[in-house]
């Protein structure tokens, strides 16, 4: 809780280990995210939520989804950036997506399958992260890299 609230306030500390990754990934691929429509398909504490507080920090206009979303796909449809959390799979089709839109799909379901529907999705999108070996590997590399920063700061000065 209080990585999630330092990080909401913009202060300092460790962020979700997902979203971090999914922030490495647009910053990667110069992504621009300020005055951006940013759609985040997902509530979880840990993905979804996060997620969508980093991406304002960065200046983009969030809007937050989840399965239940009236009309998700006219949503989506207007969004540059789309993050799939929400673990349906496919639930976001890919003719929902706007052509040119990065889509970063950050579920992952029975028979190595995302949120999203991937051949249709890569069609329209700009960007999009296969499911497996798009976000999670950069969890782990955040998970470690925190792990790392963390002990280097426990470390008593000499």
């Amino acid at each position: 809780m209080h990585s999630f609230a330092g990080m909401a306030f913009g202060e300092h500390g460790f962020h979700a280990c997902t979203p971090g990754g999914i922030l490495r990934l647009l910053d990667f691929y110069d992504v621009p995210l300020a005055g951006r429509r940013a759609v985040v398909i997902g509530r979880s504490p840990i993905l979804g939520k996060p997620v969508g507080m980093l991406l304002l920090a960065r200046d983009a206009t969030v809007t937050y989804c989840h399965s239940r979303t009236t009309d998700l796909g006219d949503i989506v449809g207007e969004a540059d950036v789309v993050v799939a959390a929400v673990g349906r799979p496919e639930l976001v089709r890919g003719e929902w997506i706007k052509p040119g839109a990065v889509v970063l799909d950050a579920g992952y379901n029975p028979g190595n399958v995302g949120d999203v529907e991937y051949d249709a999705a890569r069609e329209r999108a700009s960007l999009i992260t296969p499911v497996p070996g798009g976000v999670g590997p950069m969890t782990i590399a955040v998970l470690l890299a925190q792990t790392i920063q963390a002990a280097e700061a426990r470390q008593p000065i000499r």
